[in-house]
């Protein structure tokens, strides 16, 4: 089975901001309190629109800065298992892709890893764990 694209992340400064706007075109998004660091909505079809706030991305890429002059977008492709996201990782990084971030446990239980598309857009890949 191939990698398929599951979910759609946003970054934002103001996530009660993004959320009320993103409710106000109709998005079923849990309520939420005010410091929510994920907020995840499933849209039509079984794809997922995530958002999260500067600080849970810095929480384990401290290293990210906000993009000049474009999105604040990323792309994550459900593996079927966390070698798959190793495995892939590893054959794009190979092909000239940079990494952002290697593959890693993450604590909320998916092996993740992010590497770079040809316009610099982060694509996440990740499995669950368990």
């Amino acid at each position: 089975m191939a990698p398929r694209c599951d979910l759609i992340g946003l970054i934002t400064d103001d996530l009660s901001a993004s959320l009320t706007f993103y409710r106000r075109l109709g998005l079923d998004i849990p309520d939420t309190t005010p410091d929510t660091p994920h907020v995840e909505a499933l849209l039509p079809g079984g794809l997922r629109l995530a958002w999260d706030s500067v600080a849970t991305i810095t929480s384990f890429q401290p290293d990210w800065t906000p993009p000049r002059g474009g999105q604040r977008i990323s792309l994550a492709f459900l593996c079927d298992n966390p070698a798959e996201v190793d495995s892939l990782y590893a054959e794009l990084t190979a092909a000239g892709h940079p990494g952002a971030t290697p593959p890693w446990d993450a604590v909320w239980g998916q092996r993740y890893a992010t590497v770079l598309d040809p316009d610099g857009n982060h694509i996440d890949l990740f499995a669950p764990l368990g």
